[in-house]
């Protein structure tokens, strides 16, 4: 309780949003309990991502509702990316799931870590910086997201598609986060998840918020203090439409039988903490954005 509690300071902090963001709230009968709501008054305009040619992969796909940077972008066959060469980590990950994404013959057991050859080696990670660390080799963007294609579940082992975590997150509640975007897929007719590390501040004994954060390795690779998901929901049919989810959970041990609706945040404070803008892009391309 006492972890969970100064979780929560943090992120207050390091979001800099405090009791503003509690109107954004609305409860709702679903399995995750609560939905962010969002104002759709005059918003900042992303228009750079629209200008992007991409290849003809699922990365064409995933460029539907632009993208939150512009810098470093890498288009895989599974997802699209920016690399921050600083971190040696992505700035964030997205990818598209849906029911034909997830099923296929790739095997995991054919996959390895790599390095990212298309990254300076000034800047890179390497598996030796992953070695003793006692950290796991964390994918943002699942290799179980992407069974339809031993070329796209490849992808997702390069090493700039990877940042350090805590292996008890990594295997639990990290774990069951991913298993629930594989979920929503039955629920919404695409899936758009996108991911990435945080580094938020906390206030120390003097009274001043410090970022602090791990390195590990010869290349210095960050360990991220938190990470964030955003999961942009289209529904299909007569109830078309888009819903936002949006999770942010400590890169620490948590209790897996923790509801992963504690971890749901107003997506302004995932904006404001990570230098990111989703919503201009998503209102832009889509209108509204709904409540469930």
């Amino acid at each position: 309780m006492r972890k969970w509690r100064r979780t929560l300071a943090t992120l207050s902090f390091g979001a800099a949003v405090g009791a503003s963001a509690g109107h954004l709230w609305r409860p709702s009968g679903g399995e995750e309990g609560l939905q962010p709501v969002f104002p759709l008054g005059p918003v900042p305009s992303v228009h750079a991502a629209s200008e992007l040619t991409l290849s003809r992969s699922s990365g064409g796909a995933v460029m539907k509702y632009g993208f939150p940077s512009l810098s470093n972008i890498r288009t895989r066959e599974s997802y699209v990316s920016s690399y921050d060469p600083r971190t040696r980590t992505p700035a964030w990950v997205i990818e598209r799931l849906s029911g034909d994404t997830l099923g296929g013959a790739a095997d995991r057991a054919c996959c390895d870590f790599k390095e990212d050859d298309s990254v300076h080696f000034y800047h890179r990670a390497t598996n030796a910086d992953y070695k003793g660390s006692g950290l796991d080799r964390g994918h943002m963007a699942a290799a179980a997201n992407h069974k339809w294609s031993q070329k796209a579940m490849d992808d997702t082992f390069y090493l700039s598609n990877v940042a350090p975590q805590n292996p008890h997150l990594n295997q639990n509640a990290w774990n069951n986060l991913e298993k629930l975007c594989r979920s929503l897929t039955k629920r919404y007719a695409n899936v758009y998840v996108c991911t990435g590390p945080l580094y938020l501040p906390r206030q120390e004994a003097d009274g001043k918020l410090y970022v602090r954060y791990q390195v590990v390795g010869r290349n210095h690779v960050a360990v991220p203090t938190h990470f964030f998901k955003v999961l942009i929901l289209e529904r299909g049919g007569a109830q078309e439409g888009v819903e936002l989810r949006s999770y942010v959970l400590p890169n620490e041990a948590v209790d897996q039988k923790m509801p992963l609706e504690r971890f749901l945040v107003p997506i302004e404070t995932i904006e404001r903490a990570s230098g990111l803008l989703f919503v201009p892009n998503i209102v832009r391309a889509s209108g509204t954005i709904a409540a469930k």
